[in-house]
């Protein structure tokens, strides 16, 4: 386990929530690259690979942390995308 790795993980996991919120309230994909979300989360996933094969520790929390968090920015990504949900804001919708 080392001390700059966890470092690394806790800098990158810290700008997930920011980049998360703003995806849920903005209802928009402007600045977002879905090849880079991707990119990240196929890069947190091989960490936690290489964790279970080679070095098991709890650092694979971090891993898996920052996956789950990027998995839903990628899941917003895709909410995003839909035409019908960004044409109507939230104070217009009615629940039956």
């Amino acid at each position: 386990m080392s001390l700059f790795e966890i470092v690394m993980l806790v800098c990158f996991g810290a700008a997930w929530p920011f980049a998360i919120v703003k995806s849920w309230r903005a209802r928009r994909n402007d600045g977002k690259s879905l090849a880079f979300l991707v990119v990240v989360f196929t890069g947190y996933a091989s960490g936690i690979l290489h964790k279970l094969l080679y070095s098991r520790d709890p650092v694979i929390f971090l891993y898996a942390l920052n996956l789950v968090m990027v998995g839903i920015d990628i899941a917003l990504f895709a909410r995003n995308r839909t035409p019908a949900y960004r044409a109507e804001p939230p104070s217009t919708r009615h629940s039956a």
